[in-house]
């Protein structure tokens, strides 16, 4: 009797392994067959190169947003009130991080300065998003700003004297103000003759005295009087950086030096 072939030490009986079977195995894909898809090096990069622009904008906002609200930020001057030292237009870095520091205003400082109450009229807010957005950075004045900038003539607990034909005394003392503008007179238009600067408020006047509705025109117009709350203060002007060709800082005149009591 005829038997079929078995391999050496199989067993006839067994049955077969499923992983020799034809068909078991998974089939290789055909020559010239797309396979799996996957991402063009092209695409990849590009994703990757947008994201990169996004977080590096991203971080650029958010380091000139901390920049602007405790370090320095760039005011645009709003009229000619302080012509002789500052034109209309120009724009300067006002240092926000001392006041953090305690650094309190000093006699002969710029100041920038929120409205005391009832300095500036009241304007409509016509600012767009855009426009509101670039504010908020401090990169362009919002719409509705409601800020000055004045020089610190007298601090809490000084005496000033503002009468017309005269020059303006401090304690005692009288300034010799060489930066008011050409032709401008120190105190007639609104002499105020003596008034005592209560503590923790500023006396402060525009270098265009002809033209400044200063400490000087608040204590005769308005109900508020003319004193600046030291809280108010945003910080101190210290460098003309626009335009260019006026670069320069912004110290305090000698004259104050000179200042007793």
């Amino acid at each position: 009797m005829n038997t079929a072939a078995t391999a050496p030490g199989s067993d006839p009986g067994a049955a077969p392994d499923p992983l020799s079977e034809p068909g078991s195995e998974e089939p290789l894909p055909a020559a010239g067959s797309a396979g799996p898809a996957k991402p063009s090096l092209r695409r990849v990069l590009g994703r990757s190169r947008g994201r990169t622009v996004l977080g590096c904008v991203a971080s650029a906002l958010l380091l000139a947003l901390l920049i602007k609200t405790f370090l320095v930020q760039v005011f645009v001057i709003p009229s000619g009130s302080m012509m002789g030292t500052l034109e209309k237009g120009d724009r300067v870095a006002v240092d926000k991080f001392s006041p953090w520091l305690g650094d309190r205003p000093q006699r002969g400082e710029v100041v920038v300065f929120k409205d005391p109450g009832g300095w500036l009229a009241e304007a409509p807010d016509s600012g767009t998003f855009v426009r509101s957005v670039l504010s908020g950075l401090g990169l362009v004045p919002a719409a509705n700003e409601k800020d000055l900038i004045k020089r610190v003539i007298a601090v809490g607990g000084d005496t000033v004297e503002c009468d017309a034909g005269q020059p303006v005394r401090v304690n005692g003392t009288a300034l010799d103000e060489p930066y008011i503008y050409p032709g401008s007179t120190p105190c007639d238009d609104f002499p105020v003759g003596t008034v005592h600067v209560p503590t923790g408020f500023l006396w402060v006047m525009g270098d265009h005295r002809n033209d400044s509705a200063d400490s000087r025109y608040q204590q005769l117009h308005n109900p508020g009087g003319g004193f600046v709350p030291v809280d108010d203060v945003i910080g101190r002007a210290r460098v003309l950086v626009w335009p260019v060709g006026r670069w320069s800082t912004l110290p305090i005149p000698p004259t104050f030096g000179r200042i007793g009591g």
